[in-house]
């Protein structure tokens, strides 16, 4: 979320349940001077409204990808932006790619999933 602040996305706010996670997030935005700039919401990720994100960041484990996606397509607009730590989502067509192993990062833009998928439900 700080980092995503840095590069200059507003509003820059991260969600987690995990009561030491948040603590630990907001400690380390207050420690690098961020503190008021970016938000961590103890909030479920399942119920949160996504329809007006347009970058989303997620570090989240390969076998909830299926669902997340699904959310995303439903939720997310065409101009929307997703990027994910460590664990692609592999029936999605990646925009651009950076690092290597455990530090990779795959960027995917919403418009290009959505036709990736519709062409494929064609094929």
């Amino acid at each position: 979320v700080v980092g995503a602040y840095k590069q200059g996305l507003r509003p820059a706010v991260g969600y987690e349940l995990n009561p030491w996670l948040l603590c630990l997030s907001n400690y380390r935005a207050w420690k690098a001077g961020y503190h008021g700039k970016v938000s961590f919401l103890k909030e479920d990720l399942w119920k949160a409204n996504l329809s007006d994100c347009y970058n989303v960041i997620v570090f989240l484990a390969p076998s909830v990808n299926p669902l997340l996606a699904a959310k995303f397509l439903a939720e997310l607009p065409d101009e929307a932006r997703v990027v994910a730590g460590r664990f692609p989502f592999p029936s999605w067509p990646p925009t651009s790619t950076l690092g290597h192993g455990l530090e990779q990062v795959w960027a995917y833009d919403m418009k290009e999933v959505r036709r990736a998928a519709q062409s494929s439900a064609e094929g």
